[in-house]
């Protein structure tokens, strides 16, 4: 017999408005790594230095991470389905406009808009999954919707790169901005906004539901610094290792593009399950689980770093398919510790805190950093430079785990 109207399955209007986040999360990560790889191609068109092309990432975090406090304070107090729809409609137009830069500084002031755009989907999306799923699931909602970072890194990766290399570098930031638009129309139709704070359990005390208390909360505090400094370390790799691939290693464009998209999606694939597994099993046991596991990422990933900047050519591939499966470990655990340090009423704000900070003490700087050790040094050097940040991450993250809220009442 034929369905009816009204025994026809529906998608839950969590299910739904998760798959559409999901959408926007993986293209909001292609939109950010087409940069990267096609970073030699734009390099040589604008006969730009090192500094300059790390200064065209530190452009898109400085504005994302300052416009983060004002969409963050929004958010707490306007709905939040339109400031998606509009910051996904803005970085795609941004991404589409960098496609028709024809100097550095026009590239530069598009990069930049492009995080504007970024800065009310990365703090609202968790959020929104935080009111739609209690504390105990949102380690494993969480681990599934960030699986878009490695996937979109992997295809922004490729397209730059691939897309760059046949048809020239301007190719890949005009046909990937299409989809982004098409994604915020589905979700101004298809997507609901849950009411806030209705899956909490956790009872809402003054460092976990005030704007104050967040500078009192430790488990908040060391949890975002702990990832200001993974930031550091991630933003820096990201934005060179192909770069160090095509200059170090002897690759071409294409393939270092292609080889570090391969191992990306891969691993963050990979890593990110398992490290939302066994977060998610290891809560059953212990409740600072969430900060224990994304230190033990972080301790694996040091000595394979140490391999791919200073090690052996031969060693280099092998070791940075390593790294990056740790490091994509503390993915799910690590964010979803940051949502279940705090409250419904502050829990924009608290994102929003937490983005300024870790792009502030993190990734906003890092690129040019490591682009200007690169210009009066060598670029292995200037990368080694993560390493460092990854240790103080370590010692952050392990004092975390003594601050981490006990889940009995969740």
């Amino acid at each position: 017999m034929p369905a009816t109207p009204r025994n026809r399955p529906r998608i839950s209007p969590a299910l739904a408005t998760f798959v559409l986040l999901f959408g926007l999360n993986l293209l909001n990560y292609i939109d950010r790594y087409i940069l990267p790889g096609a970073q030699p191609l734009i390099q040589h068109a604008f006969l730009a230095t090192d500094e300059q092309m790390g200064g065209l990432t530190t452009a898109l975090f400085f504005f994302y991470m300052f416009a983060a406090p004002v969409t963050g304070w929004l958010g707490d107090r306007f709905r939040r389905k339109p400031l998606i729809i509009a910051g996904a409609v803005l970085w795609s137009l941004a991404t589409l406009a960098s496609a028709f830069a024809h100097d550095y500084w026009s590239l530069y002031v598009r990069r930049a808009m492009v995080g504007v755009g970024e800065a009310t989907f990365v703090i609202f999306a968790p959020a929104v999954l935080a009111d739609f799923y209690p504390e105990r699931d949102r380690n494993r909602i969480l681990t599934i919707f960030y699986l878009g970072i490695p996937l979109g890194a992997a295809l922004g990766y490729l397209a730059g790169g691939e897309m760059g290399s046949r048809w020239g570098w301007r190719a890949p930031f005009f046909l990937c901005a299409i989809p982004g638009l098409i994604v915020a129309g589905l979700y101004a139709v298809l997507a609901r906004e849950p009411q806030r704070g209705s899956a909490d359990h956790l009872r809402p005390t003054a460092d976990r539901a005030t704007f104050m208390g967040l500078f009192r909360n430790p488990a908040f505090l060391t949890a975002t610094f702990g990832m200001a400094e993974i930031t550091f370390a991630l933003g820096g790799i990201s934005a060179w290792v192909p770069t160090f691939l095509h200059r170090c290693n002897g690759l071409s464009v294409a393939n270092a593009s292609l080889y570090v998209s391969a191992i990306t999606v891969v691993d963050g694939i990979a890593g990110t399950i398992a490290g939302g597994w066994l977060a998610q099993r290891w809560l059953r046991s212990d409740h600072r689980a969430l900060y224990l596991l994304s230190f033990w990422s972080v301790v694996l990933t040091i000595p394979f770093g140490v391999l791919v900047f200073f090690g052996p050519r031969s060693s280099t591939i092998p070791a940075l398919f390593a790294a990056e499966f740790f490091i994509f470990l503390n993915t799910g655990p690590l964010n979803a510790a940051i949502v279940n340090s705090v409250s419904a009423p502050v829990r924009a704000t608290a994102i929003s805190i937490n983005i300024f900070c870790i792009h502030f003490f993190g990734d906003t700087f890092s690129p040019q950093i490591i682009g200007a050790v690169s210009d009066h040094s060598n670029l292995s050097i200037g990368l080694g430079a993560t390493l460092v940040a990854l240790l103080i991450s370590c010692g952050i993250l392990l004092a975390g785990a003594h601050f981490a809220p006990p889940l009995d009442e969740a």
